[in-house]
């Protein structure tokens, strides 16, 4: 890929492979002894207790008697592609099947009262007794020379 001993300037090179010129003269720094104890320990800690985080690792380790700060092992777990287990938010997913429908008021210019309405469902006991009850409502508020959307002040 980069030849460093051709006729073509490396910053030449770089650039026809579309490489920052920093990259080429980055010397990675190997994993101190230090660290590598430290992630050995850390894997113990981990296969006893994959619940704990990096702050509970860090209590651990420091009542073992080593002396770390809590990013230090956060780091040290990402290099070693762990991470505590617990409850991760579900968020929501859509579901491929159901269908996505447009929105149909996009380019619409609303110009008159009543042009643009909206139905909601509400669901729950009412005090007619119906399950299920349908509120109709304007969309927006026509006045002269604009229209108001819901919400918007004049």
């Amino acid at each position: 890929m980069i030849d460093r001993g051709h006729a073509l300037p490396l910053s030449h090179q770089a650039a026809l492979l579309d490489l920052s010129r920093s990259g080429l003269y980055y010397e990675p720094v190997p994993i101190s002894g230090a660290d590598l104890e430290l992630m050995r320990e850390i894997d113990r800690l981990h296969t006893d207790y994959p619940f704990a985080g990096a702050r509970m690792l860090r209590d651990m380790l420091r009542l073992k008697g080593y002396r770390v700060g809590r990013r230090h092992v956060g780091r040290l777990m990402g290099l070693m592609g762990i991470e505590a287990l617990y409850r991760k938010k579900k968020g929501t997913k859509t579901n491929p099947a159901h269908p996505v429908f447009p929105y149909l008021l996009r380019n619409l210019v609303i110009e008159r009262p009543n042009h643009v309405w909206a139905a909601d469902i509400l669901g729950g006991q009412f005090k007619t007794g119906h399950p299920w009850a349908v509120q109709n409502r304007p969309v927006a508020t026509v006045l002269p020379g604009r229209s108001l959307l819901p919400g918007q002040v004049g």
